[in-house]
């Protein structure tokens, strides 16, 4: 049963969580803050970033803190947030592609992509596109992108990315959740290709109690309880992403789940994932889709 307490030394390493202001991301970036690390909360909402680095700060931790803007919704955002980390930092060892939304009401990006679509795939592609040269220049760095097994329901439609035809919530977060696996596994390819030292691993966190639930009903929240059973805390569905980050048997492409109850429930282990995301055609069609709407190239 492997906990936040088997965390190894992570004193002088910089970390990145996006969306470490609450739930999984928060207690994410406690984790590593504990363990040493210096961890730059990425959030939308620089006021809360404020309040979860003071709460974080209490627990008197081995590392240091930092906050800084990122609005996911937004490529340009993303971009700034980008450009100030690299003038301000000369390593990044691991990069935790945390944050999301889930079934919100009909909306976009600022791009204009479907919003579940945007934040929680493009936002990240463009974001870990624009910090590749310096993970690539950090030995031994890593990028965690975290997915849920709603990727199991996931189906790529290329033609309705932007709600150009219909909305359907969870249809589309089951379609984001599943390019977070696809992404993962591309961009491993493309690291084993040219030579890299970076890893990518995918992670799920199961089933838990945090805010990405604030747009369900309450009659939608009981039956999915019913539908998959009693919910976990954050802090417990955070250890797969942070076994993924820092356990040197986490290797590039795997998925990281808790280990019981179809992944609802449990602490992390490696998870066998399903044809339909080991799709390298459909990887690719994707990756090259992304590099053309947000015009961020990944170097060779």
């Amino acid at each position: 049963m492997w906990t936040k307490k088997d965390i190894p030394a992570q004193n002088g390493k910089t970390v990145i969580v996006t969306g470490a202001n609450a739930g999984i991301g928060y207690e994410t970036a406690l984790a590593l803050y504990e363990a040493g690390a210096h961890v730059v909360l990425a959030c939308r909402s620089l006021g809360n970033a404020q309040l979860a680095l003071d709460k974080i700060k209490a627990h008197k931790g081995a590392g240091t803190l930092e906050i800084a803007q990122l609005d996911l919704a937004s490529l340009a955002a993303v971009k700034r947030f980008a450009q100030d980390f690299l003038q301000k930092h000369q390593q990044l060892h691991i990069l935790i592609n945390n944050a999301g939304v889930m079934i919100p009401p009909a909306s976009k990006t600022e791009d204009g992509f479907e919003l579940q679509f945007g934040v929680n795939f493009i936002g990240h592609f463009a974001l870990t596109g624009h910090l590749y040269p310096l993970l690539k220049a950090t030995p031994g760095s890593r990028v965690v992108t975290v997915s849920s097994m709603a990727y199991v329901r996931g189906v790529i439609d290329f033609s309705n990315l932007h709600s150009e035809h219909s909305y359907d919530a969870m249809r589309e977060y089951c379609q984001s959740k599943l390019a977070n696996i696809l992404f993962t596994l591309e961009l491993e390819r493309r690291i084993t290709a040219t030579g890299g030292n970076i890893r990518s691993i995918a992670a799920q966190p199961g089933a838990n109690k945090t805010e990405l639930s604030r747009h369900m009903t309450q009659e939608q929240y009981d039956a999915a309880v019913q539908r998959i059973g009693e919910l976990m805390e954050a802090w417990q569905g955070a250890l797969p992403s942070l076994y993924a980050a820092v356990m040197p048997d986490a290797a590039g492409a795997d998925l990281y789940s808790p280990d019981q109850d179809n992944g609802y429930r449990g602490y992390p282990a490696k998870m066998e994932l399903l044809p339909h995301a080991l799709d390298e055609a459909l990887a690719k069609q994707l990756w090259e889709y992304a590099e053309e709407v947000t015009g961020v190239k990944y170097p060779a």
